[in-house]
């Protein structure tokens, strides 16, 4: 009979009684039950009770007890958290910093424990937990009728919208939003690639939709033949959506009223350019090369949703067709 060198379980532990109860030789009972005559020999000597008798029930709680309070091996050792300092500090997530280094070969904990390490630190007077990205906040309520922002003609719905575009099959379906600044006078405005996560970022000097629909044509006029939709919430600042899709040879599309979390992606984005820029902050002294430098960061910050690896990456393999990376990501949505 083989043997094999997994832990006993309840049955063996009841067929080991019985058979000693029945006179049978440690050997003879490693035999029936496919284990070697040590492992039989041990399992009797550590669980056997003060008596001196084997009891099944009373030696598969001892064996249990011990298994759960045993020393466990981690790797979350100094070096690693080393590692993860380091990376905290260059402002990647405890997942993405976990999924990167398991990506590169590098053993690595799962990210809730460098959440338990992080909030360990915090209680210890440590200042990790500033390297996280913004805390959660409470939901806006939607449908307030007193923040109604007017109409724009000849929208499109993103009821219509292309499956493609929805199920983020490809890249070239960019969300649209504006961040706005102290007493609402400059702007950002944020482009983002619902599938590679690709971001780039326009100062701009007010919300007029007349400035804003030719900085949107002419960043991504230099994609235009992989181009196909945009979508953007119901800010007048896109009012001029015609001319962006005549321009671009897109078709534009709108969320409901009162629904931009149907353009979460680039939401979600715009409150990590928070994490730089607070809310309430004049952009009085922004410059393009300051926002240069935040979409640098959020394009070559490791993503889950790509696999981990970064959208600048991803981009990169889509421009040099590099089919190895793209097969890799071919299931994001």
């Amino acid at each position: 009979m083989n043997r094999t060198f997994k832990q006993l379980t309840a049955e063996q532990r009841y067929q080991i009684a019985t058979l000693l109860s029945k006179q049978f030789s440690q050997k003879q009972i490693a035999e029936f039950i496919g284990k070697s005559a040590s492992c039989v020999s041990r399992e009797i000597s550590r669980n056997k009770m003060y008596s001196g008798k084997y009891d099944a029930a009373n030696a598969h709680q001892y064996a249990v007890f011990r298994h759960q309070t045993k020393h466990k091996h981690t790797n979350f050792n100094t070096s690693v958290q080393l590692q993860v300092d380091h990376l905290l500090q260059k402002e990647l997530s405890p997942e993405q910093i976990s999924g990167r280094l398991t990506q590169e070969g590098t053993p690595i904990v799962s990210h809730e424990t460098i959440y338990q390490y992080i909030w360990k630190n915090k209680k210890q007077g440590g200042e990790l937990y500033q390297y996280l990205a913004r805390k959660q906040r409470g939901r806006r309520k939607r449908g307030n009728k007193t923040a109604y922002r007017g109409q724009i003609p000849h929208k499109i719905s993103i009821e219509q919208r292309p499956e493609a575009a929805n199920n983020r099959a490809r890249f070239g379906d960019f969300e649209l939003d504006t961040i706005i600044g102290a007493n609402h006078k400059e702007a950002i405005l944020t482009l983002l690639d619902r599938k590679t996560l690709f971001t780039k970022l326009i100062l701009l000097e007010s919300k007029n939709a007349l400035q804003l629909s030719q900085q949107t044509i002419k960043t991504l006029k230099k994609y235009k033949p992989y181009l196909h939709t945009i979508t953007s919430d119901n800010g007048k600042e896109f009012a001029m959506h015609q001319a962006i899709a005549k321009e671009l040879d897109i078709q534009y599309y709108f969320t409901h009223p009162y629904s931009s979390y149907e353009c979460g992606t680039v939401e979600n984005t715009n409150g990590l350019i928070r994490r730089y820029i607070p809310k309430k902050s004049s952009f009085e002294h922004l410059t393009q090369e300051m926002l240069n430098k935040i979409e640098n960061k959020l394009n070559n910050r490791p993503q889950k949703k790509l696999g981990f690896y970064t959208p600048n990456e991803i981009i990169k393999a889509i421009f040099n067709n590099d089919k190895p990376i793209l097969n890799r990501i071919a299931f994001i949505t």
